[in-house]
C-alpha cells in the first residue's frame, strides 16, 4: 500500500468525483449542496487542487460510494469494501430471483 500524500489525496478524490458524478458543472452544484459546501472549494476537489477536510470527508463518504471505498482502500480496509460489494451482489441476486418468481408466477396464471 502507498504512502498517499495531500497531493495524492486530492488525485484519488478528483478522480472518485468525476467517475461518479460527472465532469459538469451540474455536478459541483450538487456535491456542493449535499455536502453543505462552498462550490468554490467543491471546485477544487473536482480539479484535484485541494482535497476535502475530514469534516467534508466523511460527508462524502455519505452520498459517494467510489469516495468512501478510496478512503477504505488506502487506509488498509480494502478487505471491508469487497464484503460490501458481495453483501450488495447477494442484495440484487435476490431480487432477481424475486422477480424471476413473479415472471413465473404470471406465466401460470395465464395459462
Amino acid at each position: 500500500m502507498e504512502n498517499v500524500g495531500s497531493n495524492r489525496f486530492a488525485e484519488l478524490i478528483s478522480q472518485a468525483l468525476h467517475k461518479e458524478f460527472g465532469d459538469n458543472r451540474s455536478s459541483v452544484k450538487m456535491i456542493a449542496r449535499l455536502v453543505n459546501a462552498n462550490e468554490r472549494a467543491v471546485k477544487n476537489w473536482f480539479d484535484g487542487t485541494n482535497g476535502p477536510n475530514g469534516e467534508f470527508l466523511v460527508r462524502l463518504c455519505r452520498h459517494s460510494d467510489l469516495v468512501l471505498e478510496m478512503v477504505l482502500i488506502q487506509s488498509g480496509r480494502g478487505a471491508l469494501v469487497k464484503v460490501r460489494k458481495l453483501a450488495c451482489a447477494r442484495e440484487k441476486l435476490h431480487q432477481m430471483l424475486l422477480l424471476l418468481d413473479e415472471i413465473e408466477i404470471m406465466e401460470d396464471t395465464a395459462d
